[in-house]
């Protein structure tokens, strides 16, 4: 009966956050044990978010921005506040906030290339907001060469 209650609770945490099914029960169990201490949810970030290392936390637990393998960092939109929530729901902000600043900045890296020198700019951004901002130019480049009749 016990065994058939955590399975169900645990299943109701998954459903309040699929990324949730990423982690097994004992890693879920842990990081739900943790619930006070939310910086001790950085080991599980790898299996909950793909790319993101870690987070930068302010000393009142609020976080600022995420970090990738390669130590690039995106500061995120907003900043997410944790206290008194359940971390399904602060995780979910994270999520949130994942997608919201990765487009700010994507944004940002098309408008700079045509305001920057290219070496200065590569070295400027992250290297997924170099590599997606160099294929939007380029997509406009090649359409406009061809509306153009150019080969």
């Amino acid at each position: 009966m016990v065994q058939k209650g955590l399975t169900e609770y645990l299943e109701k945490k998954r459903a309040s956050f699929a990324r949730f099914y990423f982690l097994s029960n004992d890693e879920l169990l842990e990081i739900l044990s943790q619930t006070k201490e939310v910086r001790k949810v950085r080991s599980h970030l790898r299996k909950v978010f793909e790319a993101i290392a870690d987070l930068t936390f302010q000393k009142d637990d609020c976080m600022t921005s995420m970090i990738s393998d390669e130590g690039e960092e995106i500061q995120f939109t907003k900043k997410i506040d944790p206290k008194d929530r359940n971390v399904e729901f602060w995780m979910g902000d994270v999520e949130k906030q994942m997608c919201a600043s990765v487009r700010e900045v994507v944004e940002y890296g098309i408008t700079d290339y045509l305001e920057r020198d290219r070496n200065d700019w590569i070295t400027h951004h992250p290297g997924q907001i170099v590599l997606n901002s160099s294929q939007v130019h380029w997509t406009m480049d090649v359409e406009k060469a061809m509306s153009e009749g150019g080969l």
